[in-house]
């Protein structure tokens, strides 16, 4: 009976927390959630906010339609695997799924796994931290430190940047998977025999040896399938924090604590190495790879620690610019920094666990602190011939493993500082601390940009038959690329194969092509259209710029191997009868 009421307290514990992570989501977000079918970060000079609404809605899309040809995105057309050219966000395009299909709308779709991101990463932090505080109004207040932290917010056209909760989540199940084998030794050590006379506690214990193990490994794969930068950062985190505890723990020696740990490594092993096969013939195929050097335009710069656009963090700004331009925002918080100093403190003088999370935690916040400075550092040459990590360019986003330290540091400070309000007042200071919180990173007002209107011609392409289709004006300068993401989105509505694209792999093949079809209409042009065997062109005439009427008298020699299909003053779609 105790047992079941336990259950069910936990249960009711998790909706509840799930609920406030959302309900803080849509609070700090605002007012996306007034209009989620419409609204996003969809301005054509944002490419990125652009692609994550394309690449969410493509998975979540073609992984129930095409399963087998996920990878095979609509982009570059004719390669292939060109989802593997950049971040795949396949586990967000996974819980996008309920949403593209009942609505097919790729804002709704986006915007409802952004909604997911937030919430997880907090309900996610608040399960780490109130494992390691034993206090759930501490963990409340927290968690906000966390999942609502500037460097996320600065981050709102990158999906996968947005998904955090498997961070904490690995580090969790690190914590518990610990435990376990640690309590299975004391018991060990009090019944030297090792014999037992209860067969099915001894089935329960070596159950949960596997559990622990196959659970921590799905929490690296969750996180890994959602944001491939935070899943090293993830395997990095356990793996230390396996050698430290085993070091805290005397484990050395523990044959179920190293068998849980290779449980988890081959668990998230199997599901990741899937996705991760492309990636690697991408990479061969391409010539694809970054050098250690290449990581130093992205490295953090010391004051970018001083910068954030939260309201209560401006001021910081100008202290920042005086020390020239920065690539990351990387500001904590007010809160999460004087509490977390307060709590390394506090910790540092507690007893048995708190003694070993301020050895864990500071530890692995100054390692990643300075692996954030990138190469010039120092640490992070070591870390980059690490496996997987040549795909990485960004050391600063290790900024965000040291706003995770922080928060369970700031924790223990909540902790000391809730209970000394007393029995009675303990709610009310925990509503005081997330108020705080909240006020400490909260973005007011947010700006979010109105969905724009898709050409009319895109409903009758997607009638037509499947064929490549070139949409123009085709940007050919490598700076002007990123234009490319604007056809990628309204592509949602047809799900033609585009020999445009846009992504962080670009072809040689097409930087060559780019260059002729730029001086569209034109017969090269028209030759390298054949060589894709394009059947489709739409004319844009709205994004040349005051071209439009020099455009239509040279594509007037051209118009006898063209049918229209749709026409208005924003586009014209044609359907290439025969090439010249």
């Amino acid at each position: 009976m105790g047992e079941a009421s336990g259950t069910i307290a936990r249960a009711r514990e998790l909706l509840l927390v799930s609920a406030a992570g959302l309900a803080l989501a849509i609070l700090m977000t605002w007012p996306l959630a007034t209009d989620l079918g419409h609204l996003g970060r969809t301005l054509p000079t944002d490419a990125d906010g652009q692609y994550s609404i394309w690449n969410i809605s493509w998975v979540a899309r073609t992984i129930v339609a095409d399963p087998l040809h996920l990878f095979d995105a609509n982009i570059f057309h004719p390669h292939k695997l060109t989802l593997a050219y950049s971040e795949a966000n396949i586990l967000p395009g996974i819980i996008g799924v309920p949403a593209y299909w009942l609505s097919r709308n790729p804002w709704l779709t986006l915007n409802v796994v952004l909604l997911f991101g937030f919430a997880s990463a907090y309900l996610c932090a608040y399960l780490l931290l109130r494992y390691l505080t034993g206090d759930a109004r501490a963990a409340a207040a927290g968690a906000i430190l966390y999942a609502f932290c500037p460097y996320v917010f600065s981050h709102l056209s990158h999906i996968q940047l947005l998904m955090t909760g498997g961070v904490p989540l690995s580090m969790l199940m690190l914590h518990r998977l610990a435990d376990h084998v640690f309590r299975l030794k004391a018991e060990a050590t009090q019944n030297p025999s090792g014999v037992t006379h209860n067969p099915s506690v001894a089935s329960g214990f070596s159950r949960k040896i596997w559990f622990r193990g196959i659970s921590l490994g799905l929490a690296l794969a969750a996180q890994a399938l959602s944001c491939a930068y935070y899943g090293i950062f993830a395997v990095l985190m356990v793996g230390y924090g396996a050698l430290l505890l085993a070091h805290t723990r005397r484990l050395w020696k523990s044959a179920a604590y190293w068998t849980a740990i290779a449980t988890g490594a081959a668990t998230s092993l199997v599901l990741v190495l899937p996705v991760f096969i492309p990636f690697r013939m991408v990479q061969a195929e391409s010539g694809f790879g970054r050098t250690v050097a290449d990581t130093a335009r992205w490295a953090a710069r010391p004051h970018g620690y001083l910068v954030s656009s939260a309201n209560a963090h401006r001021w910081l700004l100008d202290i920042a610019r005086r020390f020239g331009p920065w690539d990351e925002v990387l500001f904590p918080g007010i809160l999460a920094v004087v509490l977390g100093i307060a709590g390394i403190v506090i910790a540092v003088r507690g007893k048995g666990r708190d003694r070993e999370t301020t050895l864990l935690y500071g530890t692995l916040g100054v390692l990643a602190l300075w692996a954030s400075f990138g190469p010039a550092a120092g640490l992070y040459r070591v870390l980059f011939y690490l496996p997987a990590f040549s795909f990485l360019r960004a050391p600063s986003r290790l900024g965000l493993v040291v706003v995770l330290c922080l928060a369970v540091f700031a924790a223990f400070t909540l902790r000391l500082l809730i209970d000394a309000a007393g029995a009675r007042r303990r709610t009310l200071a925990m509503g005081i601390a997330i108020a705080l919180a909240v006020a400490d990173l909260i973005i007011v007002p947010l700006r979010w940009y109105r969905a724009p209107e898709v050409p009319a011609g895109y409903g009758v392409l997607a009638s037509r038959p499947r064929a490549a289709l070139a949409e123009f004006p085709f940007y050919g300068e490598r700076i002007a690329f990123p234009l490319h993401a604007q056809y990628m989105l309204f592509s949602t509505s047809h799900w033609m194969p585009m020999v445009n694209g846009y992504s962080d792999v670009i072809p040689q093949d097409f930087r060559e092509a780019a260059v002729v079809l730029d001086s569209f209409p034109s017969d090269d042009a028209f030759i390298v259209l054949a060589k894709r065997r394009v059947r489709y062109v739409a004319v844009h005439w709205d994004m040349f710029a005051g071209r439009d009427a020099e455009i239509r008298a040279r594509l007037t020699k051209y118009l006898p191997n063209l049918r229209v299909l749709s026409d208005d003053n924003r586009m014209t779609l044609y359907e290439v009868v025969r090439y010249p």
